[in-house]
């Protein structure tokens, strides 16, 4: 991504979207009014009817996040994949490769692809969750949660990267010394800036292989996974598709105030995820939720950016919210349609 001059701004102007929910947003308790500041409005108060004026706009808002979370620069390096494994389930070929993320910083991660290729396949950044880890993503355990390899199966090229805390760490109680060695290389940077770098880093590993369409490159994931895919969809205009499942939109629904995210200023930053979503624009997006960290409650986040996909002429087609209501883990229905959104838009 490029970063220009960090523009700053004191929000949004102009009276708030008044939504008929309860709930804990930016500090406030339970038993306030959600709002959401309108986003088709500029700095001066002024009311934006025009695609040009949303794209100015949008610049803002851009900036004020990516100078919140203190954005790693990207590596202007192409990775360059060394495999140390390889097998072929079902016709696909399975590759954990390692590659270099930070300059002098080497990661690892699944690159599945079908077997015989004869033309340029689309391709996913697929994104695991903090408990079903890269194994269960890649296909390697049989308890679902093997989005990574299904999608092979079904005919795309897959990346599934390592989240940092994970990387050399397997043991999940030792997340916060990984969080600590992260903030000793990046002192002004949010956990969720590094997780915005390795994604969009994915997107780079995917973009090596000749066998990727550029052109249709998506992303998927669940809980820790989901909200990878809602920053890597907002920030990264090579992406042009997106599914998340559970991550939480608001930031009040999930532990968005974790080291390794968004730290505790989140909730005085004063600014809530709707403008998130809306960088996606227009890109076609799904929310999933199941009740637990998303769900009806996240309806007034997609009503909020619905006017910016107007804007693009999407009329909101493109994007959507699916609730299954069961909970927190990924119904039969929702990994279909999680399947089908990609399929539709990519295909």
């Amino acid at each position: 991504m490029e970063r220009n001059e960090f523009i700053k701004t004191l929000g949004l102007a102009g009276a708030g979207i008044f939504l008929g929910f309860t709930g804990q947003i930016n500090g406030r308790i339970p038993g306030q009014t959600l709002s959401l500041p309108p986003l088709l409005v500029d700095g001066q108060g002024r009311t934006i009817r025009s695609l040009q004026g949303w794209k100015a706009q949008r610049k803002v808002i851009r900036e004020r996040w990516l100078d919140y979370l203190g954005a790693l620069e990207p590596n202007p390096n192409p990775p360059v994949l060394k495999v140390l494994k390889e097998d072929h389930p079902e016709g696909l070929v399975r590759q954990l490769v390692e590659y270099e993320s930070e300059p002098g910083l080497r990661v690892q991660g699944y690159l599945i692809r079908p077997g015989q290729i004869t033309s340029r396949l689309p391709g996913v950044v697929a994104l695991h969750s903090t408990s079903l880890r890269l194994n269960y993503i890649a296909g390697f355990e049989e308890e679902g949660h093997d989005y990574g390899y299904k999608l092979a199966r079904q005919g795309f090229i897959v990346f599934c990267p390592i989240w940092y805390l994970f990387w050399d760490n397997g043991d999940t109680n030792k997340i916060e010394p990984q969080v600590a060695l992260f903030k000793s290389r990046h002192p002004g940077s949010k956990g969720m800036a590094k997780m915005l770098f390795d994604a969009s880093r994915a997107v780079d590993v995917m973009l090596t292989l000749k066998e990727t369409d550029p052109d249709r490159i998506g992303t998927m994931g669940h809980s820790l996974g989901a909200k990878e895919a809602l920053y890597l969809a907002a920030f990264d205009d090579r992406v042009k598709v997106a599914v998340s499942n559970e991550g939480g939109i608001g930031i009040d629904f999930s532990n968005w105030d974790a080291p390794w995210y968004l730290d505790q200023d989140i909730h005085t930053f004063g600014h809530a995820h709707h403008e998130v979503l809306a960088l996606a624009a227009p890109k076609p997006f799904l929310l999933i939720g199941g009740d637990s960290a998303d769900g009806e409650k996240s309806r007034p986040y997609i009503d909020a950016v619905l006017p910016v996909y107007d804007l693009y002429g999407k009329k909101g087609q493109d994007l959507q919210l699916f609730n299954h209501g069961t909970g927190h883990d990924v119904s039969p229905e929702a990994e279909a349609r999680t399947y089908a959104w990609l399929k539709e838009h990519l295909k």
